[in-house]
Formats: structure tokens, C-alpha cells, sequence
């Protein structure tokens, strides 16, 4: 790294992974193949392992339930959908998501409020919807 450059270590809270696949299960029920290409909007890569065993695990803990759906012209595929436990849990996420938006949100109040601060927004900020690279 240059002097005078720095690395953004942004990225998700821990468990987020959890949070997003509750929210896009809650959405519409789905197959893991479609599930990782709906994670892209939250900003994860690609990685089917830790997908499938983050699946696995939600599924041991109660929170979804997984069936297999034949197909004429493929292999069949889990179906994943939320069951009541998971759907309380997307709550507790969304309500503690919902808490640390308002600690940010006052940490970068006061951020914009610095002297400094002006110009430096522009300079080094993440552009809106910018991938960062975070995996899972």
C-alpha cells in the first residue's frame, strides 16, 4: 500500500449472511442457485460451500425447512422456505439492523460535521452501491 493510501475494511455485520438469507427467504422461498444470485445485492461473492452450509445450518437450528422439487428437464433441487422460528428471527435481525442504521447514521452525522470533513466525503467515500469485495 502507498503512503498516504488507505484500505477500506468496511463490509457486513457478523451473522449478516443469516440476516439476508432470512430476508430473501421471507421474500420468496427459493433454491440455493437463486439464493446466491439474490445475496449479490447485499454485496457478497459468489461461494455456493459457504452458502450451502450456512443453509444447512439454519436448517438444523429450526429457522427454515428445506423439500426437494423434482424437475422434468433437470435435477431436482431444495427448495428452501422459512418456518414461524425463522420468521422471528428476521424480526430480532431486522429491529437489531434497525439500531446499529441509527449508531452509524450519528457516527457520520458527527463525521460531517468535523472541519476536516469537508471535501473528504467526496474523496474517499465507497460510491453508492459499490461492490466491496466482502466474502462469506
Amino acid at each position: 500500500m502507498a503512503p498516504g493510501e488507505h484500505h477500506y475494511e468496511g463490509g457486513q455485520p457478523k451473522g449478516f449472511l443469516q440476516a439476508c438469507l432470512l430476508l430473501l427467504i421471507a421474500e420468496a422461498p427459493g433454491h440455493g442457485y437463486d439464493l446466491m444470485e439474490r445475496l449479490a445485492a447485499f454485496g457478497f461473492e459468489r461461494d455456493p460451500g459457504s452458502l450451502y452450509r450456512m443453509l444447512r445450518s439454519m436448517e438444523r437450528e429450526g429457522l427454515l425447512r428445506s423439500e426437494w422439487e423434482l424437475s422434468g428437464t433437470g435435477p431436482g433441487r431444495r427448495r428452501y422456505e422459512l418456518v414461524p422460528l425463522g420468521k422471528e428471527r428476521l424480526r430480532s435481525w431486522a429491529e437489531a439492523l434497525g439500531e446499529t442504521h441509527q449508531l452509524i447514521e450519528a457516527y457520520l452525522e458527527r463525521y460531517r460535521a468535523l472541519p476536516s470533513a469537508e471535501g473528504a466525503s467526496s474523496s474517499r467515500a465507497v460510491p453508492e452501491g459499490a461492490h466491496l469485495g466482502v466474502e462469506w
